[in-house]
């Protein structure tokens, strides 16, 4: 892995986690103060959504977590001094390869989230169809 790649993930990882402790502020939630039993469905399902997207932002951070401990596990990063650890070319393949698929993943995660259809799949299976 080079170093522009590796400095990439780290910082990716911290500002995913920065994403998450902001989404996951329990004060700034919906129908913050009263018990779900006092909440309307709206109220309900956007408090679902705002949990769902802050634990998808620490479920990103983790994998992007992973990605780089098993570059500091393996040895094939970056190098002390810097320049980039050798490493085979078959490795270098695979490791863009897997950086490729958890960036698709991620956008999926995103596009859905942003999208409201996973909303309107999740409101529809509970409260049927209107």
């Amino acid at each position: 892995m080079r170093l522009d790649q590796y400095q990439k993930l780290q910082a990716l990882q911290e500002k995913l986690l920065d994403v998450f402790l902001d989404e996951a502020e329990p004060t700034t939630w919906p129908g913050r103060g009263l018990k779900l039993g006092e909440m309307d469905a709206k109220t309900r399902g956007d408090l679902y959504w705002v949990r769902k997207t802050a634990a998808s932002a620490l479920l990103l951070a983790d994998r992007v977590g992973a990605a780089v401990g098993r570059v500091q596990m393996t040895g094939d990063g970056p190098s002390p001094t810097g320049a980039p650890a050798p490493d085979s070319e078959g490795e270098a393949d695979q490791m863009e390869t897997e950086l490729g698929r958890y960036e698709r993943q991620a956008q999926a995660i995103m596009a859905e989230l942003q999208s409201g259809k996973g909303k309107a799949a999740f409101d529809k299976k509970v409260h049927g169809p209107k």
